[in-house]
């Protein structure tokens, strides 16, 4: 007969303030029910706008998933799984964020079901396993069409449309041809090598998004800081450091005792200024970009010696300039050597809707003026300058060119397109299931589940275009088309212009396979992490007591 050991009630594991859930009840279905709150969140946005305010007061009207969790904070930890997840597929793709939230969100709404039956987190996962390789096999085999290898404005607006008309339905034609031909006047030789810093954003309020345009080379949202607003063909000089008599770092006290000492005292320190712009002007600089303050006196020099300048605060616009220009920039005033100094075609000031701005840009073979002996690797630059009304409605447009860009950027490494509408998700359902019917053991329930969680893409996209009760409609008649042959093209039709059904090879509605790819992956892999966790062990947050927020006018004698 063996001893039992009474066990210690208060035995102490962890430091007082740590928190510890653990079992199916306590931290499984509960981390299944954060993410379903955070999916059912984000699940509207896909074609409607979330109004979002953030820590800062700032306002957000938008339909970008990436934007909406940036800005809301989430800090449940297994939802943060799924937020990493959706930022992965941000970086990667730039498109279908909403997608990884929504599709993880309803997988783990699935596997609720599975385990209340009592099946083991386990099997579930390795079902969910089975599914995603299964779907994966599969969406290689729905490809229909790839961007051709000779690009075209029309060929490229063509692909990007449906990624720009998810975040601004109604704008996505215009939209695209800017995207497309900002993105064509920068693509390298080999077209794998584009670089979506190349293709930037400049926001002008007034006038309306058709008043946009695409303008080579970088534009300022300044006027040069002299009298000089135009040169043609110079050297650059980049400094990082103010243009300004330098400032001694302790403070001293001159003793003055006649007028001739005073004029003597300010005129020593203008002739060494003077020097030095000399000596940068006698190099052959005729344009000097600062990323600091520029002095009145060193202004007045520099409109004597006829060197324009222009002041760029930001460093990153900075960095981009000198890959334009091909300068390095320089921390200290003095005369750039030949390395250091870089070119520029053309520097002017120009107007755009009422506002001034300064455009730096190379000229390209048939620009009318193009030397092909200037010196200088060139390093091309579209930038589109953005016309709207209101400033929230500008930020909108550029996260959709970002996405846009994003999703060129995609296609480079991969030209095959799927059809889209929520047609690959259905049919990648269909044969998930089927594939899923065939096999034995209690990893076949989750890989239906799977398959039954894909369905969630046309779903939402027919309810949130169509409304709950015509959206249910919708779906079954996508299944009975899927199920004909040749079926798989068949898509949810968001004007409804018939039965809420439309082709969407017909339409041109495509997406690209390795955004597609992607996301499924990521979305499980964030769904079998929730899954895996069967006890969260939160510690005190570190720092030290809160100051108690205290009542309106706590101290008043009433």
């Amino acid at each position: 007969m063996s001893l039992k050991v009474p066990k210690a009630n208060n035995l102490q594991l962890f430091k007082e303030g740590y928190k510890h859930v653990q079992g199916l009840d306590e931290a499984v279905l509960r981390n299944i029910q954060a993410v379903n709150e955070l999916s059912d969140t984000v699940r509207t946005s896909f074609g409607r706008n979330k109004l979002i305010i953030n820590h800062l007061g700032r306002l957000f009207v938008t339909s970008d998933a990436a934007t909406i969790i940036r800005e809301l904070e989430v800090v449940h930890p297994a939802a943060k799984l799924v937020v990493m997840a959706s930022q992965a597929q941000e970086s990667e793709m730039g498109d279908a964020t909403n997608m990884v939230l929504i599709f993880a969100g309803e997988l783990l709404k699935r596997a609720e079901h599975l385990l209340i039956m009592g099946l083991h987190p386990s099997e579930v996962i390795r079902g969910y396993e089975l599914g995603s390789q299964k779907a994966l096999e599969e969406l290689e085999k729905l490809s229909t069409y790839s961007l051709p290898t000779e690009l075209t404005p029309s060929s490229l607006a063509l692909a990007l449309k449906p990624a720009i008309a998810s975040k601004q339905y109604g704008s996505e034609d215009t939209l695209a041809d800017l995207v497309a031909e900002a993105a064509l006047a920068v693509m390298p030789k080999n077209p794998k090598n584009f670089n979506v810093d190349n293709v930037r954003v400049v926001k002008i309020m007034g006038g309306s998004l058709a008043s946009s345009k695409v303008v080579q080379g970088m534009v300022f949202g300044r006027e040069p800081e002299g009298t000089i607003k135009k040169i043609t063909r110079g050297k650059v000089a980049v400094f990082t450091c103010p243009l300004d008599i330098a400032q001694t770092e302790t403070k001293g006290t001159v003793l003055i005792k006649n007028a001739e000492e005073m004029l003597n005292f300010t005129s020593g320190e203008e002739k060494h200024l003077e020097k030095i712009f000399k000596e940068i002007a006698d190099s052959g600089v005729k344009v000097i970009i600062a990323g600091a303050t520029v002095g009145e006196l060193a202004l007045h020099y520099l409109n004597r010696l006829n060197i324009a300048v222009l002041k760029v605060l930001s460093k990153f616009d900075l960095r981009r300039l000198c890959r334009v220009v091909n300068a390095t920039p320089l921390a200290r005033v003095g005369a750039p050597t030949p390395e250091e100094a870089g070119f520029v075609d053309v520097f002017e000031a120009i107007e755009i809707g009422g506002d001034r701005v300064t455009v730096v840009r190379q000229l390209a073979p048939g620009d009318q003026g193009y030397d092909p002996q200037s010196p200088g690797e060139k390093t091309r630059t579209a930038t589109i300058v953005l016309r709207g009304a209101t400033s929230n409605r500008l930020d909108d447009l550029e996260r959709a060119i970002d996405d846009g860009v994003n999703v060129i950027k995609s296609l480079m490494k991969d030209a095959r397109l799927v059809p889209g509408a929520g047609a690959t998700e259905l049919e990648l359902s269909k044969r998930v299931e089927a594939y899923g019917s065939g096999l034995k053991g209690l990893s076949q329930h989750s890989v239906k589940k799977f398959a039954n969680a894909l369905e969630v893409i046309p779903r939402t996209l027919a309810e949130n275009a169509l409304g709950g009760a015509e959206g249910n409609e919708v779906v079954s008649r996508l299944w009975a088309k899927h199920d004909q042959k040749g079926g798989e093209t068949w898509g949810v039709d968001v004007e409804a212009e018939t039965d809420g059904t439309l082709k969407s090879d017909e339409h041109k509605i495509y997406d690209s396979i390795a955004a597609k790819k992607w996301a499924i992956k990521l979305a499980t892999e964030a769904a079998i992490s929730v899954l895996s966790v069967d006890s969260i062990i939160m510690s005190k947050p570190a720092g030290g007591p809160k100051v108690p927020q205290q009542a309106g006018n706590w101290d008043a004698d009433d």
